[in-house]
C-alpha cells in the first residue's frame, strides 16, 4: 500500500489514494498504521477515493481504529495531495466526507498549494443533534462535573461532536488527565472531540485539544473552529479569529452572512513510503 505522510499543523496523516471504493472498514489496518512504534505513526489513516458527487470522497479512520464524521485539518492535507499528485488543475474542489460535502479553494505557488480554505459548513447548536445527552436549542456555558471538578461547556457539531471549555491558562492545565474523562463522559453518547481554550483578545485565542479516537494532538481544524463558535456565543471574542494551537495558527471566520465557519491554514508533505504489513491489502 503506498502512502504518503502529510500533516496540518503537526494533526499528522497517513494518506492514501486509491482508485476504487473501500470495500471494507480498515479498522486494524488504521491502528497498525499509526502506531509510533510499529507502524509508520500518525493521529489518523486517511483515503482519497472516488466521489459520484463530489471532486473526490475522503475517509478517515482514527489512530484507535474509529471513523470519524470528518476532520478539518485532514481536508486540507487532501485537497493538497489531490491538487499536487492527481488534478493540477482546479483551485477550488468539492469533498465528500461523513459530515457532507465540503467546499475548498487551493492558494497555489507555481505548482505548489501553499494556503487551503476550507468552508466547514453551519455549526450544529441544538443539543439531540451534536448529540449531548441535555436536550436544549443551545448548550452553553452548561455545568459539567467530573471526579468532584466543576467545568462549563459549550457544546458544538461541525459535522463531529466538540465541548469547548475555557480556562485561565491552557499552557499548564492538565490536558491528558482531563481530556479522556471528559471526552467518555455520559453527557456525550457518540463521545466526543474536548477543547481546552484561553483567550488572548477579542481576536485570539490559544487551544489545546484531546481528540476523540486520538488523543491530545498538536491541532484539530474543526476543534478550532467550534472553540470560535463557543467564543462568539459566550461574548468573548468576535467572529474573525486567528486560534493559536501547539502546531501553528488557523484563521478562523464565523459569517454572518451565510451562518457558515470558513476555516483557512497550511497543509504539508512529510514523505512518501509503502507499507508492507499483512493489511496492505486496501
Amino acid at each position: 500500500m503506498k502512502f504518503t505522510k502529510m500533516h496540518g499543523l503537526g494533526n499528522d496523516f497517513v494518506v492514501v489514494y486509491q482508485k476504487d471504493p473501500l470495500n471494507e472498514s480498515p479498522r486494524d489496518l488504521a491502528r497498525a498504521v499509526c502506531d509510533r512504534h510499529r507502524g509508520v505513526g500518525a493521529d489518523g489513516l486517511v483515503f482519497i477515493l472516488p466521489s459520484e458527487r463530489a471532486d473526490l470522497r475522503m475517509r478517515i479512520f482514527n489512530a484507535d481504529g474509529t471513523e470519524a464524521e470528518q476532520c478539518g485539518n485532514a481536508v486540507r492535507c487532501v485537497a493538497k495531495y489531490y491538487y499536487e499528485c492527481v488534478s493540477g488543475v482546479k483551485k477550488e474542489l468539492t469533498v465528500e466526507t461523513g459530515a457532507g460535502i465540503q467546499r475548498v479553494w487551493l492558494d497555489v505557488a507555481g505548482n505548489r498549494v501553499d494556503q487551503v480554505k476550507v468552508d466547514m459548513g453551519v455549526p450544529v447548536l441544538q443539543g439531540e443533534q451534536i448529540p449531548v445527552t441535555i436536550r436544549k436549542d443551545r448548550v452553553v456555558e452548561e455545568p459539567l462535573e467530573v471526579d468532584g471538578r466543576h467545568f462549563a461547556f459549550t457544546a458544538i457539531s461541525m459535522g463531529n461532536p466538540h465541548v469547548v471549555i475555557f480556562v485561565d491558562d491552557v499552557v499548564s492545565f492538565p490536558v491528558e488527565a482531563w481530556g479522556p474523562k471528559i471526552e467518555t463522559h455520559p453527557y456525550f453518547p457518540n463521545k466526543t472531540n474536548v477543547e481546552f481554550i484561553t483567550v488572548r483578545s477579542n481576536r485570539e485565542l490559544d487551544m489545546r485539544v484531546w481528540e476523540r479516537g486520538a488523543g491530545q494532538t498538536m491541532a484539530c481544524g474543526s476543534g478550532a473552529c467550534a472553540s470560535v463558535v463557543a467564543s462568539v456565543l459566550t461574548g468573548r471574542t468576535g467572529r474573525h479569529v486567528i486560534v493559536h494551537l501547539w502546531g501553528g495558527d488557523l484563521e478562523i471566520e464565523w459569517s454572518e452572512q451565510d451562518d457558515h465557519v470558513y476555516m483557512t491554514g497550511p497543509a504539508e508533505v512529510v514523505f512518501e513510503g509503502k507499507w508492507l504489513g499483512s493489511d496492505a491489502s486496501f
